[in-house]
């Protein structure tokens, strides 16, 4: 069993040493101070009345393994410390700063862990906030859902990835436990096939915008993890709006939380599941999970504490095995054909791969095309765009910490069309008729690849800062 010395016995010294004791450690206290030795005596403490700057110090508590420096002195801590390494004591020191440069001070003297109880009072009220904040915030929330008296509709993005159906379906069990059906809808496509397993694989049920009624025929219209497309525009009013992302100007809705310091939606509503006390099915458990994983790059991109434990929370919840099928899917024949065009057709500055897909019909295959190029030996960036209709869209990765491939296809195609991304994933998506002026009509086909080639891959090697040269491939 480890023993503890506590070097000088303030208020924080004597808070220490009445837990460790009632935990049944043993304990002995130093401080120079005999009445508050003797008071802590009468409390059956080990107390001696010694000065923690002396020599002797040292030899008093070489037999114990962690020494506690908490005197409200920095310098007789700084002393004691030094009286401590200097005599060769091993032990395991924690000690008292006041300040940045005591902290400094400490730790170069060799202090395992400095405390400043500044901070760590400042880092208790930040906790005690954020909990005041959420039980508000699922106050506000339970008031709203409740108040639904036929249907509430949940609107993810467009095209929705894993974060965006895992909040979706995470704000639905929020709704049921409070006796209210709600509809997950999204537009666009389920295209990646990551993401369409995982909707199959966990049985949920999503309606395409086509199928469903129209959102201002619900009671009460929620959007999640919607920025990416904006909260405006969606034909009807919002009530309830919850991201991740930071917002260029405030949301129109009763209920907003956006949380830019966490990196994952999913992660603001696993809280949420906490604190409404919802034992989460297996099936949510594992969305969310999976949306933590898949929003952070298996949580090696803009990882937070607040994910980290949404995340350790989920686990033991988590249906394991449909992860691994989830993460793992067969690749689709047009994802075959994709691929392989853009390896085809890829062109090679440095580190940096661009490749022109050709006309595709499903645009996340462009993804999965980015992101197994991105493996190729010397390659650090890749960016694979087609032309679908009447639109190039475009999917980056990077793995370049010097690059953030977001603002490289916002530099580029930021004023001719739309981009978003993070710094190692980004999408762009552009007008044809930006680049050609002509339509899209089977006669023109070559024309259009040729065109939109040179003018797409000048732009995005120009944005990527890579001069002319020699290629490779």
């Amino acid at each position: 069993m480890s023993s503890y010395a506590i070097l000088g016995c303030g208020s924080v010294g004597h808070a220490v040493a009445e837990s460790l004791a009632t935990d049944g450690k043993q304990v002995l206290i130093l401080d120079k101070d005999e009445s508050r030795v003797e008071s802590l005596r009468d409390q059956d403490l080990d107390a001696r009345a010694t000065d923690i700057r002396d020599a002797g110090v040292a030899d008093e508590v070489a037999d114990y393994d962690v020494v506690l420096i908490l005197s409200s002195d920095v310098e007789a801590n700084k002393e004691a410390v030094e009286q401590l390494r200097g005599a060769g004591g091993e032990q395991f020191v924690v000690a008292r700063a006041a300040d940045p440069v005591s902290e400094d001070e400490l730790e170069e003297l060799g202090v395992d862990v400095v405390i400043n109880p500044s901070t760590v009072i400042a880092n208790s009220a930040l906790r005690a906030l954020e909990t005041g904040e959420l039980e508000h915030k699922a106050r506000q929330l339970a008031g709203l859902v409740g108040g639904v008296e036929s249907r509430m509709a949940i609107l993810t993005h467009d095209n929705p990835d894993p974060d965006s159906i895992a909040s979706a379906v995470a704000l639905q069990a929020v709704a049921e436990s409070h006796g209210v059906e709600a509809d997950i809808v999204y537009g666009g496509d389920v295209g990646h096939q990551e993401n369409r397993a995982f909707v199959n694989l966990l049985g949920i049920d999503l309606l395409s915008r086509d199928e469903a009624p129209a959102l201002s025929e619900y009671d009460l219209l929620a959007l999640v993890d919607h920025v990416e497309n904006g909260p405006a525009d969606v034909g009807a009013d919002v009530q309830v709006f919850i991201d991740h992302h930071e917002l260029d100007e405030p949301v129109d809705a009763e209920f907003t939380d956006v949380r830019p310091n966490v990196s994952a939606t999913s992660t603001i509503l696993t809280k949420y599941i906490q604190e409404f006390d919802i034992p989460p099915s297996e099936a949510v458990a594992t969305a969310l999970l999976y949306g933590i994983r898949a929003e952070t790059l298996d949580f090696k991109r803009d990882t937070t504490p607040a994910d980290l434990t949404a995340a350790a929370y989920l686990y033991p919840f988590a249906d394991h095995d449909t992860l691994e099928q989830v993460e793992s899917p067969s690749m689709s024949p047009e994802t075959l054909d994709v691929l392989a065009e853009a390896i085809q057709n890829r062109e090679v500055k440095g580190s940096h791969l661009v490749s022109n897909a050709g006309f595709v019909r499903d645009r996340e295959a462009l993804s999965q095309a980015a992101q197994h190029l991105l493996n190729l030996e010397g390659i650090t960036t890749t960016a694979v765009f087609g032309i679908t209709d009447e639109r190039i869209i475009l999917s980056a990765r990077s793995k370049d910490i010097r690059m953030n491939i977001g603002n490289v296809l916002e530099d580029a195609f930021e004023q001719i069309g739309e981009a978003s991304g993070h710094s190692t994933q980004g999408d762009a998506d552009i007008p044809l008729g930006i680049f050609t002026g002509i339509d899209a009509s089977a006669d023109n086909r070559d024309t259009l690849l040729s065109l939109t080639e040179e003018a797409v891959r000048r732009k995005l090697f120009e944005a990527m800062g890579v001069e002319s040269g020699e290629n490779g491939a």
